[in-house]
């Protein structure tokens, strides 16, 4: 899905205080905007690639600081968490697995998603350079192979979902691993049939992607017994490093592709991708859904019609209508679906959106897509850095009310400022380090509500809407324009802030009622 993103970003350039710290941040941010804008405007106009890469360094350094402190901290809150999880052999052999596994993990995640991350720069220079039956395939097809693989995610996305939960979690990201490598060796052929294979290998596996490597972790932790404080660091972990490899692969990717031409990097890709699968083949083991022992789904199958046509029905089908009932009865889950859907539906149309808008903003001048990109990742290090420096007081419920309040609100700004160039650029860097903290704490609050009999289906289920969002905003792009489709974005994060919010309603009675119990004794 980054490589459709990115490629498509290419495409689009060539033609309460304390519950709510992200949104403090934001309204802070904003505010010295306009006591910054006269002097960030004339240096980004003077020498841009100067100014941009002092931003880079201004947002990298306060993620290194934060990390540095957090390696301070970290023996404090690994003795507090110990505690709570055990004693003795047992504290040691808990310490021991948890570190294990997070090493298995991360050494397969960020083989995959650097990977992911090489193939999505140069994938309309790929297209743009075909030649078929003498001609180059122009916008309009171009824009057919974009769309083949959002499609192709939004319908296959469901039926990828259970496989991955029926047939195993190892065994999805392996398949992943297969045929993103076909996409990526799908872009050396000449003719539109191998092309659209092509994007729908892409497709496929950018469900697989989503809904396997996360579904194996949790599963993995819960089958270990270890405190839900690991698994929320080992997101964390994660996703900053998955911001770094996506610096390192732009880089790579643009020495490779100009020393071997565009089709490079996607050679890399399918040697990253041989790599990681390799490292899940040996050291993971392999794991299915639960039996369907949570509550919640024996809560789904409760309301299941015992009549003559459900016996006719495939097990794709009767598993989906599952993760349906399930999304449609469980409020915890429905919150987490619609703000799945409305928050990355807006990421990735902002993916496609910011290259015209800097273009734009920028009248005229060569834009250092590079640099720019360069400081969306470092801002995206920096939410990351700030999601795992977050006091555990506060509960992930309200901290994602936070960063949805703040990425409503830059991308708010950034609708109305389409002509400033300095607040365009402090927007979009506020709102990609609210997409850093997004990642790992949806991952949190998913293993925390989601279960496991119907992770992956529920996971790919989100992606339906989410790549409606995409592809209806892609196809209205010319109507809406940048001002617009910026608005879509805005508007869909201020509906994703609501429904977050009614996700923290349980978690404040929660809170209220501890304190009377509290009061009382």
């Amino acid at each position: 899905m980054a490589a459709d993103t990115a490629a498509s970003s290419s495409s689009s350039s060539s033609s309460s205080a304390s519950a709510d710290p992200a949104a403090a941040a934001a309204s802070s941010l904003l505010s010295q905007s306009n006591f910054l804008s006269a002097w960030s405007e004339s240096q980004l106009g003077k020498d841009p690639e100067r100014a941009l890469n002092s931003c880079f360094l201004g947002l990298l350094l306060p993620s290194l600081v934060l990390e540095v402190l957090g390696r301070v901290g970290k023996q404090e809150s690994s003795n507090s968490d110990s505690s709570k999880a055990g004693s003795g052999k047992q504290l040691e052999k808990q310490i021991r697995d948890g570190q294990t596994l997070r090493r298995k993990y991360l050494a397969v995640f960020w083989l995959f998603k650097m990977a992911d991350w090489l193939q999505g720069p140069y994938l309309y220079d790929v297209y743009a350079s075909k030649m078929i039956n003498g001609k180059a395939i122009g916008e309009g097809m171009i824009s057919k192979l974009f769309l083949s693989g959002f499609c192709t995610t939004a319908l296959l996305g469901p039926s990828v979902g259970q496989a991955v939960d029926k047939g195993g979690r190892r065994a999805g990201s392996l398949a992943y691993a297969f045929l993103y490598s076909l996409a990526a060796l799908s872009t050396r052929a000449s003719s539109l049939p191998m092309l659209f294979a092509g994007r729908f290998c892409g497709g496929v596996a950018s469900s697989l992607l989503a809904a396997a490597p996360e579904a194996w972790l949790v599963s993995e932790y819960n089958r270990l017994g270890l405190p839900s404080s690991w698994l929320r660091d080992t997101f964390g972990v994660a996703f900053l490093g998955d911001f770094l490899t996506a610096i390192l692969a732009g880089q790579f990717a643009a020495a490779v592709a100009k020393r071997w031409g565009p089709q490079a990097p996607f050679l890399a890709s399918a040697g990253l991708l041989a790599g990681g699968a390799a490292v899940a083949a040996v050291t993971w083991n392999e794991n299915v859904a639960s039996a369907g022992d949570d509550s919640a789904s024996a809560a789904a199958e409760t309301g299941a019609a015992s009549s003559a046509k459900d016996d006719d029905k495939s097990g794709i089908w009767r598993n989906v209508q599952e993760g349906l009932k399930l999304i449609w009865s469980d409020k915890h889950i429905t919150s987490l679906v619609v703000v799945q859907a409305l928050f990355e539906g807006s990421m990735y149309n902002f993916v496609m959106q910011w290259p015209p808008a800097m273009v734009a903003a920028m009248k005229g001048q060569d834009v250092p897509f590079g640099k720019v990109f360069s400081c969306l990742m470092a801002s995206c290090m920096l939410g990351s850095s700030l999601f795992k420096r977050a006091p555990s007081s506060i509960a992930p419920e309200h901290f994602a009310t936070g960063l949805l309040s703040a990425a409503s609100l830059a991308m708010a700004q950034a609708t109305r400022s389409c002509s400033s160039l300095s607040k365009l650029l402090a927007c979009f860097c506020l709102f990609e380090a609210c997409v850093g903290a997004y990642f790992p704490t949806m991952g949190t609050l998913r293993s925390k509500y989601v279960p496991d009999s119907h992770r992956g289906i529920i996971t790919s289920l989100s992606q339906v809407p989410m790549n409606l969002i995409v592809v209806g905003v892609m196809l209205g792009g010319k109507r809406l324009g940048l001002r617009g489709s910026l608005g879509c974005s805005a508007a869909a994060l201020s509906m994703a802030c609501l429904a977050q919010a009614l996700l923290c309603i349980p978690v404040m009675d929660k809170s209220k009622s501890q304190v009377a119990q509290w009061q009382q004794s």
